[in-house]
């Protein structure tokens, strides 16, 4: 279906940071081309690393101001996304080659294409809308599934459920199942429960308990599970940027089921939305060398050797304690306990 795009607010004149500021911080990839069209199924995280060394470094490039790089929706295959070197800035119009401010004008564009993504939409997608992450409070006021007619030890779609706390006006809910606590793996601190999806259900009659109809399984759905309200999914059109402040968190789930993972996992880390963190954030990845044993004359000492810094996270879901984390780049092995912070 054939979609009217309008770029009328690209229509500015924008103040940025001087030229030589941008430089100072901002490094070119090898060997950067002076354009670059994009096609389906790139990313602006691809997008971003044609140019840039470090892409999370696109908003200090980009000629828009920091509210409309978080939402480009403007980004369609098709377009051309131009080098400007004096700077460097990148535009979607060619540099006028004074060193002066380029201003996008209104466009209109006719297409039957999806904005661009930020990250490979499909490695994230389940994570998006789904009750991965529970606290203490979460639990205590959940509804939850009393009894199933006829008594039903297993249910599917189409069965009726009855449960008990269920917010009235509310239609649409998620089944899930408490899993194993999360805990930091240095501290040992609780940061709350990850929930086990089951499942959907839609009320069919209000009351205490509601009676509802299971419309969607992925595992058995019993009496005692709980549910939440049914969440839009996110929109992931977050451009990568790095966080404003400090952030020191860990890895400390890694979501294939085992302790190490790598490029396009997903990962939680004991960071969240109380530390600052938002989608689109970008976080480096720090490992720790261990001790190195130094003998010299006679003399023992134990030397801490410093950490290497050898990947990079893209945050894309923020719970309060928590985040979860696309692993976008990786010279290793990525693993529970490994320190994130600011790239």
């Amino acid at each position: 279906m054939f979609r009217i795009i309008s770029a009328l607010a690209l229509a500015l004149g924008l103040s940025v940071a001087s030229a030589s500021a941008v430089a100072d911080t901002v490094k070119l990839a090898d060997n950067a081309p002076d354009s670059y069209t994009v096609v389906k199924g790139d990313t602006l995280w691809d997008i971003s690393g044609k140019f840039l060394k470090h892409p999370w470094l696109w908003p200090q490039v980009w000629r828009l101001n920091r509210e409309q790089i978080k939402n480009p929706h403007w980004i369609y295959p098709g377009q051309t996304i131009y080098l400007d070197r004096s700077g460097p800035y990148l535009t979607t119009t060619p540099p006028s080659g004074d060193g002066g401010t380029v201003k996008l004008k209104p466009q209109v564009r006719a297409e039957d294409l999806s904005p661009i993504a930020s990250v490979p939409l499909h490695r994230i997608e389940p994570f998006l809308s789904r009750p991965l992450f529970v606290s203490e409070n979460d639990l205590a006021g959940s509804a939850t599934i009393v009894a199933s007619d006829d008594n039903r030890l297993l249910n599917g779609p189409g069965d009726t459920i009855f449960a008990r706390n269920v917010t009235a006006g509310v239609s649409d809910w998620q089944i899930y199942r408490r899993a194993q606590p999360l805990k930091d793996p240095v501290t040992n601190e609780l940061l709350g429960y990850e929930a086990a999806y089951l499942g959907s259900a839609r009320v069919v009659q209000d009351g205490s308990p509601a009676t509802m109809e299971i419309t969607s399984v992925q595992r058995e759905v019993n009496a005692g599970d709980r549910m939440l309200p049914a969440g839009k999914p996110e929109i992931m059109s977050y451009v990568p940027h790095a966080p404003s402040g400090k952030v020191d968190a860990r890895i400390v789930k890694v979501h294939d089921g085992i302790q190490y993972t790598g490029k396009y996992s997903i990962v939680t880390v004991s960071a969240g939305r109380a530390a600052g963190l938002e989608p689109g954030h970008v976080l480096a990845i720090y490992r720790t060398r261990g001790d190195a044993k130094y003998d010299m004359d006679g003399k023992k000492e134990t030397i801490a050797l410093p950490e290497e810094r050898y990947g990079a996270l893209f945050v894309f879901r923020v719970f309060d304690r928590v985040a979860y984390a696309l692993v976008v780049e990786s010279a290793g092995p990525v693993k529970v306990a490994d320190a994130v912070r600011q790239p």
